[in-house]
């Protein structure tokens, strides 16, 4: 057996989130010759990669619990019972004050705490308390610090000093080649030949699909021939397909579910929406870019994302109809794509290349 250094990942199911997919990304690339991911869940349902997990060497251990606290003190159990993790790295935002804890209790000597957002979105006075509590818990427990980006890093632990920023890395060589040989995956696959707008993501409020609805509205009552392809599962899932049959856009407006073809329908798509009400660096628009595909962006979402290659709008969401006219504009105008060869450029100059990254998180679980 291979003596590998295991690190424990805390994340709450191995599904294909961004988090996750960005974390599967850096998987794929470390050097598991030296290094080992395993994952905490908190589920016992199967995750999206779970088998591929299992497949590259990593357990799947799941802590079930009813509340947070019980969850601490069966993860700090798990910890004091499994002295061969020395590394504990928590995915979960605010929750990962909790996990810190329970790694503290445990004697865990290096607890990495990682900012995937800018904020947690949460606004009543309890919630806030909350999150005063989890802030300060994070930057006083947190033995190092990774943040996916400057925003990220600021919200989760007050600056990014001292923060390690890892941009959410793709399989840069990968993508661009999948891509290329994808332009009319679309039109073959649902023989749709309107405009086709994509939205990846999940289901939940953040994500905002109500606004997307809202858009694709607009574009019919302009008459516009146009598909909106829905990407993703979620808690708002069954509400969202009611609303789309009670808005009559039921033959406009595409639910999708989860995808392994994600690549695929960006090359093939005209243009990506992004609403969103607040995101931290999300992958998704990684990809996008890494696909040649113009994206429409909330202005919530962190400018950070934008890699200088002319494929990201930022728009208010104060206004459908301009979202709307720049969907049209999008589709009428054809920008200039850039060529492979600088989208590759730019994702590595912009720290987006998981080869590298892989190889770069690797050294670092090796220095602690």
């Amino acid at each position: 057996m291979k003596d590998e250094k295991r690190v424990l990942h805390i994340v709450g199911k191995m599904d294909r989130a961004g988090a996750e997919t960005m974390l599967m990304n850096l998987y794929r690339h470390i050097d598991r010759d030296k290094i080992q991911f395993d994952f905490i869940t908190f589920t016992n349902e199967a995750g999206d990669y779970d088998a591929e997990i299992i497949e590259l060497g990593g357990r799947i251990i799941p802590v079930i619990a009813n509340n947070p606290v019980e969850r601490m003190l069966k993860l700090q159990r798990f910890l004091k019972q499994s002295p061969e993790y020395n590394i504990v790295h928590a995915h979960m935002l605010l929750s990962n004050a909790f996990h810190l804890l329970a790694a503290k209790g445990a004697g865990v000597k290096h607890r990495i705490s990682h900012s995937h957002s800018t904020s947690n979105g949460q606004s009543s006075v309890v919630k806030k308390l909350y999150e005063k509590w989890a802030l300060i818990t994070n930057r006083k427990l947190a033995t190092q610090k990774i943040a996916c980006g400057r925003l990220a890093a600021e919200y989760l632990f007050g600056s990014k000093k001292d923060v390690w920023l890892l941009p959410n890395a793709v399989d840069v060589r990968k993508m661009i080649e999948v891509a290329d040989k994808s332009r009319n995956y679309i039109s073959q696959k649902f023989d749709d030949n309107g405009l086709k707008i994509i939205q990846v993501g999940r289901l939940n409020d953040v994500k905002n699909h109500q606004f997307s609805l809202k858009v694709a509205e607009e574009l019919t009552k302009r008459d516009i021939d146009f598909t909106l392809y829905i990407v993703g599962q979620g808690p708002l899932d069954e509400i969202l397909k009611q609303q789309v049959k009670d808005k009559l856009l039921v033959d406009s407006v595409k639910f999708l579910g989860m995808r392994t073809d994600i690549t695929e329908l960006m090359a093939s798509a005209d243009c990506m929406i992004m609403p969103s009400l607040h995101e931290g660096f999300p992958v998704v628009l990684v990809e996008s870019q890494a696909t040649g595909l113009n994206a429409i962006v909330s202005d919530q979402v962190s400018s950070e994302v934008d890699l200088g290659l002319g494929l990201v709008d930022f728009l208010s969401l104060d206004s459908v109809e301009i979202w709307v006219n720049s969907l049209l504009k999008s589709k009428k105008t054809k920008k200039t794509k850039p060529t492979e060869q600088q989208i590759a450029n730019a994702l590595k100059q912009h720290g987006f290349d998981a080869a590298t990254n892989g190889q770069e998180l690797t050294q670092k679980y090796l220095s602690l």
